[in-house]
């Protein structure tokens, strides 16, 4: 807690004012006055996910061959929203965006949470070697299944299901954009939501899940220097290979350099514990900068870092050195909240279910940090890796992403039962 309180005063922005004209009405917490009843039984939810499971294939395959830049989401957002108006749900589209809201109310007093799915496709230029169209190689077509099959197995067993379950459809991730725009739309708010949760496909085994206790996701930070005089440009590109010397992390060139990093996130005290990852160009007498760091309060020691070094090149002050007023924060799970899924997945699908990440990828950013630094939540890998497939296969952003579809009815019985536990209080 102490970790996630510091982690809060790095955010000067956050606005949350409820956008007007949005139709849904507000969750609210219903005394939980049903605790002595159990929580819908993990038995049930199995059941249901066998019954929809073909069908959630198929809704798969279509979201993924139309795949949506960030910001573009029309077509997925009509396809969740028919979706969910099918199971029942109240809904609400155009929040922040191409957002949707379902919002499901058992029949039993309890509380209230919130499951979040991202619904954008990788653009172009950020798939790995480049690509000619966007295209989910994210799994976020796998994200927004799995939370629709969430929706339809707890609508169906909605008669047993105590408090509110709240469906946020995010666009926009990848622009690292939607969340601050569903929140601004007062989407936490109008709500009520208590706490959010979320799934993230990741390079494990099928059927694994990753929890990330205390850990989750680097922030970004960025930073520009200009220099002056008649050899800006030539030193311009020095600094940039001395402020690139700052990395203590290199990003995966091979095969083998990403099973190492997925090995290392698994390494309690590894070498992933703490790093620095950068990326500075030259071009012209400016310096652009980008980089990530575990754990975020090292940004204030890379800046320094940064303008150390451009001061050795005459660049000071603000019109020398410029960083934004804040960084991206950091993804930071609560360790309570993580741990406690850890003990519900292994107690409903298994013991060798779960493990558990000791650090955080040096080289992926998520929004959903902006959720969690209002409610707390998890934030959990699932696994997508098919047996014998490449690495390549199964980490996201390679062209030959090409996930297991079998996690998709293991991630609707894992996050319906989570859910509906959460719901009841249990």
């Amino acid at each position: 807690m102490k970790h996630a309180l510091a982690r809060r005063t790095l955010l000067t922005a956050g606005a949350t004012a409820a956008a007007a004209g949005i139709g849904w009405g507000a969750a609210g917490t219903a005394a939980a006055d049903g605790r002595g009843r159990r929580p819908v039984a993990q038995e049930a939810v199995d059941a249901e996910v066998a019954r929809l499971e073909p069908g959630l294939i198929e809704l798969r395959r279509d979201i993924h061959q139309h795949p949506e830049a960030p910001g573009q989401e029309e077509r997925t957002a009509g396809v969740v929203a028919r979706e969910l108006r099918a199971a029942g749900l109240a809904v609400a589209t155009g929040v922040g965006g191409h957002g949707v809201v379902g919002v499901l109310r058992g029949a039993r007093p309890g509380r209230t949470v919130a499951y979040r799915a991202d619904m954008d496709a990788v653009p172009p230029g950020d798939i790995v070697g480049g690509g000619p169209a966007a295209a989910h190689l994210c799994g976020h077509d796998i994200h927004t299944t799995v939370a629709i099959g969430v929706a339809q197995v707890l609508a169906r067993l909605r008669r047993h299901l105590s408090g509110t379950a709240v469906f946020l459809f995010q666009p926009a991730e990848e622009a690292l954009a939607g969340a601050r725009a569903m929140i601004d739309a007062g989407v936490l708010e109008r709500t009520r939501v208590e706490e959010i949760h979320a799934l993230h496909c990741g390079p494990f085994p099928v059927g694994r899940f990753a929890v990330t206790p205390g850990y989750g996701l680097p922030g970004q930070d960025r930073g520009e220097v200009t220099l002056s005089g008649p050899d800006a440009a030539d030193a311009a590109r020095r600094l940039a290979t001395e402020i690139g010397a700052l990395a203590t992390v290199a990003p995966p060139q091979t095969p083998a350099d990403l099973e190492r990093m997925v090995a290392d996130l698994q390494t309690p005290d590894g070498p992933l514990a703490r790093f620095v990852a950068v990326r500075a160009r030259a071009q012209d007498a400016k310096v652009s900068v980008s980089y990530r760091c575990w754990p975020e309060e090292r940004y204030v020691e890379v800046r320094e870092d940064i303008r150390r070094l451009a001061a050795a090149y005459g660049a000071t002050g603000a019109a020398g050195v410029s960083f934004p007023d804040e960084p991206f924060p950091a993804m930071v799970c609560p360790e309570p909240d993580a741990r406690a899924l850890a003990r519900h997945l292994s107690r409903t699908l298994g013991g060798d279910t779960v493990t558990e990440l000791h650090a955080a990828i040096p080289f992926s950013g998520e929004d959903f940090a902006l959720y969690l630094d209002r409610v707390p939540g998890t934030f959990t890998f699932l696994g997508v890796r098919a047996p014998g497939a490449p690495i390549t296969a199964c980490y996201p952003h390679y062209p030959d992403f090409a996930p297991d579809e079998r996690a998709i009815s293991l991630g609707v019985r894992a996050m319906a039962g989570w859910v509906a536990r959460r719901t009841h209080g249990a």
